[in-house]
């Protein structure tokens, strides 16, 4: 058996950095596969089905079950999934596989911050923010490799595979020292965290942020060259100038926020990020944007660990289940934030259209000013 807590600590890094890469396949190897648009679409829809399925099974499971044990069943789903996918060149095959990669991910999402909170006494948030950087820098490492492998991407689907079955092996060796508690029916619990005023603000504040975060990755370069002067090399900058941003954001946040400043941080960078994003999307794009794109990230970034880690200390005696219900926002916000985007587009010009952003932002900062005594009274009783 491994009782290291930091090997167990590791894993969960390692088992976002996976999630990461399953998350940025399909865009990343569309070209390679000959996926028409359409079918990417109904790939990312099913794979957020089973995302959703799963982060909110598996975050009420970890209340209790042994999260290692949840870890090493989502291993072997995902696993399974990069392995198989597109061995096979049959769409409606792989969309089954998209399914249970999909599935795969929302284990490792709803588990790994839920086992670090319990393995971590002190700088709780630290961890959960390098937990979420791992995505980032998973994301990341796969399209940079994909840009290398071109034609022979089948391989890092299979390097994946291997990686994520020898994680399998660790989680199903790893035991750790869980928090004792003594959880109600899991139906009560529901209905008690569904009735909390708090918890809706958590869920809407989560959609809003991955919204924000994937719309504006979706859309920055085209609103970057449409708008302005920008051209293919300087608009592509721009956007890794705002996925630096994030990287950075989550790591600065991440260590410089203790747990009871969360509440106050939030405010700062939700204050912060509603006067950015209205710059971003609001002046014509010039070499300005590039220092206000790299704030926005960093605003934006530690925004969904914080609130994440926030939601697990504020419900610390069911904390895998509420962190399951805050975090089937990621899935939601994920798919309606961009949906809307798109129509609005349809019908407006895109420099109105994403106005969508900051007045989104702006609208996550009002529902935490708006119950700042609820939690910030409660933040500092931690």
């Amino acid at each position: 058996m491994i009782k290291s807590k930091l090997v167990a600590t590791i894993s969960a890094f390692i088992s976002m950095f996976f999630l990461g890469i399953g998350a940025t396949i399909v865009g990343a190897a569309a070209r390679n596969i000959g996926l028409e648009a359409y079918q990417i679409g109904l790939l990312l829809g099913l794979q957020n089905i089973g995302f959703m399925i799963a982060v909110a099974t598996s975050g009420a499971l970890s209340d209790t079950w042994k999260k290692p044990t949840l870890l090493f069943i989502g291993s072997i789903v995902l696993g399974a999934g990069f392995l198989t996918f597109y061995m096979y060149p049959n769409f409606v095959l792989n969309m089954i596989v998209m399914l249970f990669i999909g599935m795969g991910m929302g284990t490792y999402e709803g588990t790994s911050d839920a086992m670090l909170l319990d393995l971590h006494e002190s700088r709780q948030n630290m961890y959960v923010n390098v937990n979420h950087f791992f995505v980032t820098f998973g994301s990341l490492m796969i399209t940079t490799y994909l840009i290398f492998l071109q034609m022979n991407w089948r391989r890092s689907m299979v390097q994946s595979a291997a990686g994520v079955c020898a994680l399998a092996i660790i989680f199903i060796l790893l035991k750790i020292k869980e928090k004792p508690v003594h959880p109600e029916p899991l139906a009560r619990r529901l209905r008690f965290l569904l009735k909390e005023r708090r918890v809706l603000i958590l869920f809407v504040a989560s959609a809003i942020a991955v919204g924000l975060e994937g719309g504006s990755i979706g859309i920055l370069t085209t609103y970057m060259m449409e708008s302005g002067t920008f051209t293919q090399i300087t608009s592509k900058i721009i956007l890794l100038l705002f996925l630096v941003g994030i990287a950075i954001g989550r790591l600065m946040v991440g260590i410089m926020t203790e747990e009871r400043q969360m509440y106050r941080n939030i405010l700062i960078l939700g204050g912060s990020g509603a006067v950015l994003f209205s710059l971003l999307y609001s002046i014509k794009p010039s070499q300005v944007s590039y220092p206000i794109v790299l704030l926005a990230g960093i605003t934006l970034s530690a925004m969904l660990p914080l609130i994440i880690t926030m939601a697990g200390l504020l419900y610390s005696d069911m904390t895998g289940t509420v962190i399951g219900i805050v975090k089937v926002a990621i899935p939601i916000g994920g798919i309606l934030i961009p949906f809307i985007l798109s129509g609005l587009t349809r019908y407006l010009p895109l420099n109105i259209a994403v106005k969508l952003f900051p007045l989104l932002s702006i609208l996550q900062f009002i529902l935490f000013l708006s119950s700042r005594k609820s939690f910030s009274k409660d933040i500092k009783n931690l």
